[in-house]
């Protein structure tokens, strides 16, 4: 990891460094993207079927396109009770946390006949992106359908690519199960994204697509965009530690490497106001990376996006954090609650030394869908809201448009839009008001 004084210079580079690791900047794959997305969209199930045997090596039909009942028990079985609890605890603390983001209906009535409310409606149909291969998560699945379910979505359907052998990686299918999810396709890919997005003759047309993906997945998430909703355009994994020399270097080294290890394009950033802490860092991080299992990718995300900044006071630390706004945001000080009160843009805040990101990635209930690339400066995690919409309700009687006719009408000829006025001045003609 490289280690460097904060400055003005310095911070810049690191951000110009991350930003380069955006969707967005992957132009090169574009053109492939919407070439797929237009044959699925053009050919449906032909198309589909197509690109699962050239990109999965497996020959999908109408009838093994949809993971059949058996396919689920026989998942359950194979993975064990000791997992399959695993999965139910981790689903019920999921659930648990979501449920208290449950958003209601409301109507405000007034004297004077109004009633003005907001009426919210759960989306009818959703569509859950999982990964397959090497990239199969089954937390993932839990954290995209169970927000769904607890919003009230009335179908969610889920995609994942299947093996050479036309199965499904069996802790995927296990937690869908206990998740909640009503259909599973063996389906991956961009294909995928554009068969929820435009419906074929068996994967049937979403709202909204969730999900974490591939290159691929996440440009035709945003060549579908506007045709449904998608959650978000989502980055490499980011995790940033806010420490202080109070902090244990191990813990800090380990939790800077549960993101580095996602992938090479991860990044892992301390940022602390102790140097003796910094170098202790340094060598737990040398010391864990030669024996844990991904050691390659470790070593290439943390050459090219691992950082270790050396801060002159705590502000200037908060500060950093907030212009960088990473996904996880890991507090390690003498006091982290008031650190906290501090930090404007994070995806996810984890406080104290006991409170490492994977508590978060699994078990603790709030969502590990959350904003990359700087993008917590204004996008939220994943969460009931993502899966609802809302309706103004507006109710007027005569009385209550009486006296505020005028001001209306008035506005409307300010603008030049006199059919706006006259909607509001016909109610009024017969009485020669």
């Amino acid at each position: 990891m490289k280690t460097v004084r904060i400055s003005r210079d310095a911070v810049d580079g690191l951000l110009s460094s991350l930003l380069k690791r955006s969707p967005n900047n992957y132009d090169s794959y574009t053109e492939t993207v919407n070439e797929i997305v237009n044959r699925v969209r053009q050919s449906g199930d032909e198309a589909v079927f197509a690109y699962t045997k050239q990109f999965d090596g497996f020959e999908l039909t109408p009838e093994t396109i949809q993971v059949t009942e058996a396919e689920i028990q026989e998942a359950c079985d194979s993975i064990g009770e000791e997992m399959m609890g695993v999965i139910t605890r981790a689903a019920q603390n999921i659930r648990t946390y979501h449920e208290k983001q449950r958003q209601y209906s409301w109507f405000d009535s007034k004297p004077d006949g109004s009633i003005l409310g907001q009426k919210v409606t759960p989306l009818s149909r959703v569509g859950v992106y999982v990964p397959g291969g090497k990239a199969a998560y089954p937390s993932s699945v839990l954290m995209n359908i169970l927000p769904a379910k607890v919003a009230g979505v009335e179908e969610v359907i889920m995609v994942t690519p299947p093996g050479k052998d036309g199965k499904v990686n069996p802790g995927t299918l296990a937690a869908a199960r206990i998740a909640g999810a009503d259909r599973i396709y063996k389906v991956g890919g961009a294909q995928a994204v554009a068969a929820l997005a435009f419906g074929t003759r068996t994967i049937p047309k979403v709202d909204k697509i969730v999900g974490p993906g591939n290159i691929f997945v996440a440009l035709a998430k945003k060549a579908v965009y506007g045709f449904v909703s998608i959650d978000s355009i989502a980055g490499p994994s980011e995790i940033l530690v806010i420490a202080d020399e109070t902090a244990n270097p191990r813990y800090v080294a380990a939790d800077l490497l549960s993101q580095a290890e996602h992938d090479e394009l991860a990044s892992a950033i301390l940022v602390t106001t102790s140097e003796t802490l910094a170098e202790q860092v340094s060598k737990e991080i040398d010391g864990f990376v030669a024996k844990l299992s991904r050691k390659d990718i470790l070593q290439k995300s943390l050459d090219n996006y691992g950082y270790i900044l050396i801060a002159d006071s705590l502000d200037e630390a908060v500060d950093i954090a907030n212009e960088i706004a990473s996904e996880h945001l890991e507090i390690v000080t003498a006091n982290p609650f008031e650190v906290m009160t501090r930090i404007r843009n994070a995806g996810a805040i984890f406080m104290g030394e006991y409170s490492s990101e994977p508590l978060g990635d699994y078990f603790a209930g709030p969502n590990h869908v959350l904003p990359t690339n700087g993008t917590a400066k204004f996008f939220s995690p994943l969460s009931v809201d993502d899966f609802i919409k809302k309706s103004s309700i507006i109710y007027y009687s005569k009385e209550a448009l009486t006296p505020v006719k005028d001001d209306i009408i008035t506005f409307a000829r300010s603008e030049s839009l006199t059919a706006h006025a006259n909607s509001i001045e016909v109610r009024f003609e017969k009485q020669g008001e």
